[in-house]
């Protein structure tokens, strides 16, 4: 597999957890509206080399997760504010990836690295 995207974290909202019972969390480049930084892992805004498409995978920390579908925008968004909502099962919807169902949702910190493969 060759690896398309890569970031790390590099800031989180005090209450990036709260989406965790949903299965889900959320990240966002530097520019997150007021509203929703508190909620997001800050990334840097950055392409990723191909379409990130499903049957591919994510990476959090070397952990690797399926994915198993896109949203139409997912990409442009991730591209062009850093924000994607990830998702660990449930419904796909347009800016989402919707990974493989887990356990455990990653706890993601300061300096956490995002993989994407394809």
């Amino acid at each position: 597999m060759t690896c398309i995207y890569e970031n790390t974290v590099k800031g989180m909202g005090e209450m990036v957890e709260a989406f965790a019972e949903e299965g889900m969390f959320v990240l966002f480049g530097d520019n997150a509206p007021d509203t929703l930084k508190d909620f997001c892992y800050v990334i840097d805004v950055k392409n990723a080399d191909q379409v990130i498409e499903a049957g591919g995978t994510m990476e959090f920390d070397g952990v690797s997760y399926k994915i198993m579908e896109v949203g139409e925008i997912m990409q442009r968004n991730l591209e062009s504010l850093g924000h994607i909502s990830v998702r660990f099962g449930g419904e796909c919807l347009p800016g989402s990836v919707v990974l493989e169902e887990t356990a455990e949702i990653p706890k993601l910190k300061n300096g956490s690295t995002i993989k994407i493969f394809a």
